[in-house]
């Protein structure tokens, strides 16, 4: 092995076995840091969608999409709606992370504290999107009932006739939401024949006559929504009190189905529908890994941010009507936008980088001083390699006066071959040197050539 190659190695395994406690003491802090933050996320989420074929279970395939490009697999679980949803969230051994809920789909508690209770464990991710209530009827339906083609009030639906309504499956949050809108217009549940269907088979039955009206409330993105919006002889309800039902319930918002939005070459809708809607949520365990939330946030962003047939661009996903307390990890994206290292490096590494940092400078900021006691341990490590030597040498040396002489030089020739032996950084040869150039001066008094004083 060359000299220069052996000396850099020397110097190397000296540097680290004086470093080595330091650097053992940093890995252990980065250890504990990394096992209490947890900064990597799992790698499966369970989402908990809705029907199929409602607009619901078509985001979730977009989350799921979106989220697999950093490697989570998202698994959705179709349910029957919001009100399920919820309760799938707050049952622990559900396994469900998240859930798409409608603004009032809760039931109602008795009090305000009965309802921060009931949502104590649960945290908003933000508003998605509006959930038109879209009433579909027949024509033949209401000219049966009122005389007429157009349904003008709910109270023409209770006019006799028997008329069925759906207003969705069991575990959905349209019957609730009926029922309220039932009885703000004073509406006698009892008379009408209420059916909770769920949603493809109600629109089968509305097709042929079965039944009379259904109520979906869902993002127009629902093919189920599209499709009837161009059924002939299907009508779709004008709520010309829209804004007062704004006004009287704080979960609904009043909005407009734009003129010729459906479809502009055959003017579908031929004129302004005043709706009302609901905002959908995206709500979560208090659990979920802040790095998932962050995800699903940026997500949001990429699905809901675009306009629409009720929101102009920019406006969801937003912290309005989000009922329930925001996540800290989705107010910070809503306040600053994604994380600035997540737009050069992977999001692994980026999370990584984020979520330790602050540990890493306090690790340092703790190390910096004791660091300064390596310098002068190293060349105590070192120096020691060379003056251990010079105990003997001295022991040597005063004994000359009780030892015979040739047995003294045999010792000092063993001690002088040992010392040829001893490897040391270039920057100490000079303390080598000196040890040697005192063995030779011992001899020399040894063997006569210099006077003892």
């Amino acid at each position: 092995m060359p000299q220069a190659l052996r000396h850099t190695l020397l110097s190397m395994r000296d540097l680290l076995a004086t470093a080595g406690p330091f650097i053992l003491l940093a890995l252990v802090l980065l250890a504990i840091a990394y096992k209490v933050l947890d900064p990597n996320p799992p790698k499966k989420v369970v989402l908990a969608t809705g029907a199929d074929q409602g607009a619901y279970a078509e985001f979730g395939k977009r989350y799921a999409k979106a989220l697999a490009q950093h490697g989570i697999q998202v698994e959705l679980r179709g349910t029957a709606g919001a009100a399920e949803n919820l309760q799938l969230l707050r049952d622990p051994e559900s396994g469900v992370d998240l859930a798409f809920v409608q603004g009032g789909a809760d039931m109602e508690y008795a009090s305000q504290a009965d309802y921060e209770a009931a949502n104590a464990d649960l945290m908003s991710l933000g508003s998605l999107f509006y959930e038109p209530v879209w009433l579909f009827y027949r024509e033949a339906s209401a000219q049966r009932a009122s005389g007429k083609p157009v349904l003008e009030s709910f109270a023409d639906m209770a006019r006799p006739g028997d008329w069925k309504l759906n207003i969705g499956a069991p575990g959905s949050g349209v019957p609730n939401l009926v029922k309220r809108l039932l009885e703000a217009n004073r509406v006698d549940a009892g008379a009408l024949t209420l059916v909770q269907k769920p949603s493809t088979p109600a629109v089968v039955a509305l097709l042929e006559g079965e039944i009379d009206a259904l109520v979906f409330a869902s993002a127009p993105e629902s093919p189920l929504v599209q499709m009837l919006l161009q059924t002939p002889g299907v009508k779709l309800f004008d709520f010309p009190q829209a804004e007062a039902y704004s006004r009287r319930f704080t979960f609904l918002s009043a909005v407009t189905l734009p003129r010729g939005v459906v479809d502009l070459a055959r003017d579908m809708p031929s004129a302004n529908i005043r709706m009302i809607a609901p905002t959908a949520t995206l709500v979560a365990k208090e659990t979920l890994h802040p790095a998932l939330v962050q995800l699903f946030v940026q997500a949001a962003r990429q699905i809901h941010g675009g306009p629409g047939w009720f929101q102009r661009k920019g406006t969801f996903p937003s912290i309005e009507n989000t009922e329930r307390t925001l996540a800290p990890e989705a107010e910070r994206f809503y306040r600053n936008g994604a994380p600035l290292l997540q737009r050069y490096l992977p999001f692994w590494l980026a999370n990584l980088i984020d979520r330790m940092w602050v540990v890493m400078v306090s690790i340092i900021a703790i190390l910096i001083p004791l660091s300064r006691v390596v310098p002068p341990l190293y060349q105590f490590r070192v120096r020691s390699r060379i003056f251990r030597w010079y105990g003997q040498l001295r022991r040597l040396e005063d004994s000359v006066a009780e030892r015979p002489l040739p047995e003294l030089l045999t010792e000092l020739d063993g001690l002088e071959d040992r010392a040829g032996r001893i490897h040391v950084p270039l920057s100490y040869a000079d303390e080598l040197y000196a040890l040697r150039s005192n063995i030779h001066m011992v001899r020399r008094r040894l063997q006569g050539h210099e006077p003892r004083t």
